[in-house]
């Protein structure tokens, strides 16, 4: 008679048996359906087989989800390839063969991700499905590209802007002639572009940068920030909220290194924009 530890000793011994069975197996699935033999000494092939295996999965698995997504409105694009040089050991995820070279191996779709030879690229068909993590603007983006990437008919900020104007604005007095101002029209624009990107992913990449700066730099820039903040609680007084103060102290805090007229004038409302997060943003940031 066995005792009960030996019992569960053994059949313990017995499950790691089995999942070893069922992984071997499932390597021996996946050789012979990619074409390779996995035997006893051949077995140092199965990382590379195994990286092979999940880049031709994940490609199927994208190129399923496009085909069977019902939401999916169907709008061709063709794909924006690039040289990419990759890291590692690559496969091609239109022909499956590897991908030879140190750099510049092959191409890869700036708005969909997909790797895949140069000389493949012509014959992949127009089906990207922009991913919207790599688009960074809803203004100055390919019209597709921009539907496609947030699955809908039309760009949101068309629907957003006409919902408004019907909502409110359709007895203004000289609708869509007269112009508004130029720095109210930067500012809905970078309103719209500030939407696709998170906002404490943000005031992260704002904090990683001032630690970049030395000592001397981040202890002046602290103390006239905090000092700043003290300004807009006066706000009802001075009329001088964080935004206001953005604009006049951002050119003199993030003059650029050249002297270029252009630059300044193209660099303005993003310096406005970083100073205004930083006083707002005071307490978090430093």
């Amino acid at each position: 008679m066995f005792s009960e530890e030996l019992w569960l000793e053994n059949e313990k011994k017995c499950a790691v048996v089995r999942k070893s069975k069922q992984g071997r197996k499932r390597q021996e699935l996946l050789a012979v359906a990619f074409g390779v033999k996995v035997g006893v000494k051949g077995g140092f092939l199965w990382p590379p087989l195994k990286l092979f295996a999940c880049s031709q999965i994940s490609s199927l698995v994208r190129r399923a989800a496009l085909t069977h997504n019902d939401n999916h409105f169907n709008y061709e694009k063709t794909h924006n390839f690039k040289v990419h040089t990759f890291r590692g050991p690559h496969w091609c995820e239109y022909c499956a063969n590897f991908m030879w070279g140190l750099i510049a191996q092959g191409v890869r779709c700036s708005d969909c991700g997909l790797n895949v030879h140069k000389q493949c690229s012509k014959h992949v068909p127009n089906d990207c499905q922009p991913d919207l993590k790599r688009i960074k603007k809803v203004y100055c983006c390919d019209l597709t590209t921009l539907v496609k990437a947030h699955n809908t008919q039309r760009p949101m900020v068309v629907d957003i802007c006409i919902r408004e104007i019907e909502a409110r604005g359709l007895k203004s007095e000289g609708l869509y002639r007269v112009s508004g101002f130029t720095e109210h029209i930067e500012d809905v624009k970078m309103a719209f572009d500030r939407e696709i990107s998170n906002a404490d992913e943000r005031l992260e990449a704002v904090h990683e940068v001032l630690m970049l700066l030395p000592p001397a730099h981040y202890e002046t820039l602290r103390y006239l920030m905090i000092h700043l903040k003290k300004v807009t609680m006066n706000e009802k007084d001075n009329f001088m909220n964080a935004e206001n103060l953005g604009i006049v102290f951002g050119p003199t805090l993030m003059r650029p290194p050249e002297d270029s007229t252009l630059t300044t004038l193209h660099d303005m409302r993003y310096q406005k924009l970083i100073v205004q997060i930083l006083i707002e943003n005071e307490d978090v940031l430093f």
